[in-house]
């Protein structure tokens, strides 16, 4: 499979891996009780298998300096003001040095993988490098992991085609806090009009011998 360019130039941006989704111990926007070691173990094999083929890792990490930064945003305002809002605690989320900042262990390899942790809106492109590391790295192929479906991913999913990226979403890699029908519903958006939407090892399989 071509994916519409000429030579696939891969690279993974996975979004939001960190404990503020993923570790219930300290999560402020947990995913649902229970899919947590799922999420991250599809994650981990795929992040391996990508590693062993030498295609790079970018991490995209949400940090906020100060809850200005988030209160900025009038929608996530009203959410945080909303006691029955699964984004109530929107204004407490990955400040700046809390843990839920850390990428999840097992995910990251700090001597090959690349993070950009200045992500602050779900769009991964918006105010980030992300797109000065993409072009210096010569990559044309996203493929997309993590959380959350229907919000992060599916920004940058919209994002990423609207700068003429190929763009793939690895079903089994990606999850959301809002739950599965939110989850199915982003991801026939994706399929629709931003890109392809395929399981991990259907993603090898089609970039076997071109990466």
């Amino acid at each position: 499979m071509s994916f519409g360019v000429d030579v696939v130039r891969p690279a993974v941006v996975a979004i939001d891996l960190h404990r503020g989704h993923l570790d219930p111990s300290v999560a402020t926007m947990p995913v649902l009780p229970g899919s947590e070691r799922r999420i991250i173990e599809a994650n981990r094999l795929f992040l391996e298998q990508c590693r062993a083929a030498h295609i790079p890792i970018i991490h995209l990490v949400t940090t906020y300096r100060d809850v200005a930064e988030i209160r900025s945003n009038p929608f996530w305002r009203t959410r945080a003001a909303d006691p029955s809002s699964a984004r109530k605690n929107a204004e407490r989320h990955n400040l700046e040095g809390s843990p839920g900042c850390e990428i999840i262990p097992g995910l990251y390899e700090s001597t090959r993988d690349w993070v950009v942790n200045s992500k602050k809106r779900y769009d991964c492109f918006v105010a980030t490098d992300l797109e000065f590391i993409l072009e210096k790295h010569g990559i044309n192929t996203l493929l997309l992991t993590g959380v959350n479906t229907n919000s992060c991913v599916l920004a940058t999913a919209a994002s990423a085609c609207s700068r003429d990226y190929a763009v793939i979403v690895v079903a089994d890699c990606v999850d959301t806090m809002d739950g599965p029908d939110l989850h199915r519903s982003a991801l026939l958006c994706i399929q629709t009009a931003f890109g392809w939407v395929m399981p991990s090892q259907e993603v090898f399989r089609s970039l076997r011998g071109q990466s």
